[in-house]
């Protein structure tokens, strides 16, 4: 199921870049709407553990993501640095909270990598590969379908 992101990604498409924890990772350009400043949210009660609350964007209520505790980093004490990324994927809009948006890069094939065989499933569960850069630094390329929150009423 990964591959068809990779491939995607594989054929020189822009890409996101962001950082969480000092970790560097990547979504296509393609699902990025916008990006905005933190702000805070409007908590709701018995939402998932890594589902901040739910912001107003021009008169839809779109939730926020904590994408480090989604990705079994620990949470996020958001605060005036943090970003918003809001994306579009699989027809829902939902918002992503970073620690910073770091630039906008195009992947040449040969940068895009396959997880290797001993990353464990719950790796694969989220990441479709790694991009090597020029510089020496690895992008965790974000497979957006896993890692947003299932529709209402689904398992999660």
């Amino acid at each position: 199921m990964t591959a068809p992101a990779l491939t995607e990604l594989a054929a020189g498409q822009e890409v996101v870049t962001f950082r969480l924890q000092e970790m560097d990772f990547c979504i296509g350009i393609g699902f990025v709407r916008e990006i905005r400043g933190w702000t805070p949210v409007t908590v709701l009660p018995r939402a998932q553990g890594f589902v901040t609350g739910v912001i107003n964007l021009r008169g839809m209520v779109v939730a926020v993501v904590d994408l480090a505790a989604r990705l079994g980093l620990g949470a996020t004490i958001p605060g005036p640095r943090h970003v918003v990324i809001i994306t579009a994927a699989g027809g829902r809009v939902t918002g992503l909270l970073a620690d910073t948006v770091s630039d906008i890069l195009t992947l040449d094939s040969g940068m895009v990598k396959p997880l290797p065989d001993q990353v464990a499933n719950g790796a694969r569960e989220f990441m479709s590969g790694i991009a090597t850069l020029q510089d020496g630094r690895m992008l965790r390329m974000l497979d957006l379908t896993h890692v947003l929150p299932v529709a209402a009423g689904g398992p999660g």
